[in-house]
């Protein structure tokens, strides 16, 4: 199987406007040690990953309508070929920023959304206003005609908002709804005691999948969810569905759940190279090599694209080649990004634990 980059998330900034519980990077509104890098060198690191792939590039942060220069990057990207996106809170924007997001030729923004009313969305957030704010930039996308998708982190807190959010999200006009499980890092290492249970884990997969089934004008997929493609097969099992139709619907880029170096990649404020955004240790840096010799040389890449070195459950699991367990979570969890996937409650075919063999 070739491994080609297909997606891209940048952190631009760590500079942020919002403090959200769950932040992989602990943003605040000033970088305190991780500064913004100059303009040129972000032209650089485009041309270096339009060189060796043509992939989504999604400016992230943070929050990247904090640079005044997001848009020339933007710009840049669009000028090279790559298909330039946005990722942003929603809270910054006006009238004048989606006329240069046109002018950008940016073909998707997201924006995030993890209540369907003020008072959980900005305790999520933990700023007031913030949920009036993702509103109004939704309503602007919507009249501009800029395309947008809405992700959704869940925790307990909020964990009962999910049908909510995604009914909101399509009376948004979103294009797309994501379904963020969230990855503890950052941040989010404080509420691991929030995390959802692994048996109301498994329920929302499944609850995804027969919403999934009846959803036809919006794209719908649970995200840092890899057990939802065994979830999937197993329904299809059970109700007799069509294998081979079904299965290429629900693939993510042809792999499987978790893409994590293998198909997609985070790229840091400081030039870091990680498998995805929940994911802290880095494969190399673009400041001391190119994309190309990190994402094909990296041994850490090499670790997560070797299924059959996974351990524990996930290992020996009869899913592996389209769901292959989170890795981020493992790491998280386990400290072995290697390890069985940690929220997973599948137990593969005749599958014994080490201390059970012992």
């Amino acid at each position: 199987m070739e491994f080609e980059l297909k997606w891209l998330a940048w952190e631009i900034t760590r500079r942020c406007n919002l403090k959200c519980v769950h932040c992989r990077s602990s943003s605040e509104l000033e970088a305190q040690g991780h500064p913004d890098f100059p303009i040129e060198e972000g032209f650089r690191v485009l041309d270096d990953i339009a060189s060796c792939s043509s992939p989504v590039v999604v400016l992230s942060g943070g929050e990247p309508l904090l640079r005044k220069d997001v848009f020339e990057l933007a710009t840049y990207g669009t000028n090279k070929g790559l298909r330039m996106c946005l990722a942003t809170n929603g809270t910054l924007v006006t009238q004048e920023i989606c006329d240069k997001i046109k002018e950008a030729g940016i073909k998707m923004v997201s924006l995030s959304l993890d209540g369907a009313s003020a008072a959980i969305h900005d305790n999520f957030r933990n700023v007031a206003g913030a949920f009036d704010g993702t509103l109004n930039a939704a309503k602007l996308f919507k009249k501009n005609d800029i395309q947008f998708l809405i992700n959704s982190s869940f925790t307990k807190r909020n964990q009962d908002e999910i049908p909510k959010i995604a009914k909101l999200a399509k009376e948004l006009g979103a294009t797309a709804w994501y379904m963020f499980m969230i990855v503890p890092t950052g941040r989010g290492e404080d509420i691991m005691e929030e995390l959802i249970s692994m048996e109301d884990y498994e329920a929302l997969l499944e609850w995804h999948y027969e919403m999934e089934k009846k959803e036809h004008d919006m794209l719908v997929r649970p995200t840092c969810a890899p057990s939802y493609y065994r979830v999937v097969l197993q329904k299809m099992k059970e109700s007799g569905d069509d294998f081979k139709r079904r299965t290429l619907k629900f693939s993510t880029g042809g792999s499987k759940g978790c893409l994590a170096g293998q198909l997609i990649a985070l790229l840091d404020v400081d030039g870091n190279v990680l498998p995805c955004s929940y994911f802290p240790k880095p494969a190399g840096n673009v400041r001391e090599q190119s994309f190309k010799e990190i994402w094909d040389t990296s041994e850490l890449f090499k670790d997560m694209r070797n299924w059959k070195g996974y351990k524990g459950r996930c290992g020996a699991c009869e899913y592996v080649s389209v769901c292959g367990g989170c890795r981020a979570r493992a790491y998280a969890v386990h400290g072995d990004y290697m390890a069985e996937e940690p929220f997973c409650s599948h137990v593969p075919r005749g599958y014994k634990a080490e201390t059970e063999k012992e």
